[in-house]
This record gives structure tokens, sequence and C-alpha cells, in this order.
């Protein structure tokens, strides 16, 4: 993956162009960076008045961290529900759409297994 240019080279494409003059084009070859780059940095300085990177991705919250109470819930009293009538039913009375994935991965982080025992399904098994 690619990283972000260092914040020293971005003020010196930046300072070529204010101070010296130079033509973003132009700062950019001086400095072996793309004129896209160049261009956007500019743009970005003018636009916002911030020298830095805009930044790359980020957290992105869990749509269904705040039915937590409401899951656990439902679990408690319906144990044997399946993940995709979860889902459904999320959707229906809470309106979270929410995946089975999303779901699993979210009961995982709490700890909870849907895994059958294998001890009492054996065959054989008293």
């Amino acid at each position: 993956m690619a990283r972000a240019y260092s914040q020293d080279l971005r003020d010196r494409v930046i300072d070529a162009v204010q101070r010296e003059g130079m033509s973003r084009r132009a700062a950019a070859r001086r400095f072996g960076v793309s004129s896209a780059s160049a261009i956007k940095w500019l743009q970005r300085l003018y636009g916002t008045g911030e020298r830095g990177s805009a930044g790359t991705g980020g957290h992105r919250p869990s749509k269904v961290q705040p039915e937590r109470a409401w899951l656990l819930a439902v679990i408690a009293a319906q144990p044997d529900i399946t993940l995709s009538a979860l889902a459904a039913r999320l959707l229906g009375e809470r309106g979270v759409k929410a995946d089975t994935g999303m779901l699993s991965r979210f009961f995982k982080g709490a700890g909870i297994s849907f895994k059958k025992k294998s001890l009492g399904l054996r065959a054989g098994a008293p």
C-alpha cells in the first residue's frame, strides 16, 4: 500500500509555488511528485488553509453496538434463534439493517457462541 508523502515535501512544493512563483506542474516535476498531487495540495491549502494531509480511512462505528442491550435480551429469551432471523427481526423492530456476518462479529466480541454442544450430540452418547 502506498504511503503518504512527508509534510516536509508538501511544504517545499507549496512554498515553490507560492514564494518562487512556479507553476504547480513545474514544482511537481522539480520535487519528483505527480502533478495531480501538487495541484490537490494547493487546492486544499486555498480551500481550507491547511497544509497537512486530509487523512485516510478511519474507524467506522458499529451499527449494532447501540442495540447491544436489545440483542442480548433477544438472545436470552430465544437462544435458538438463527442469525438471519435475528437480522430480520432487528430490521423489522428496530429499523437497523445488519447482515449475518455483522451480527456474528458482534456476538463473538461479546463472548457469545452459537456452536452446538458436541458432547450431547455424539452418536452413541447415553
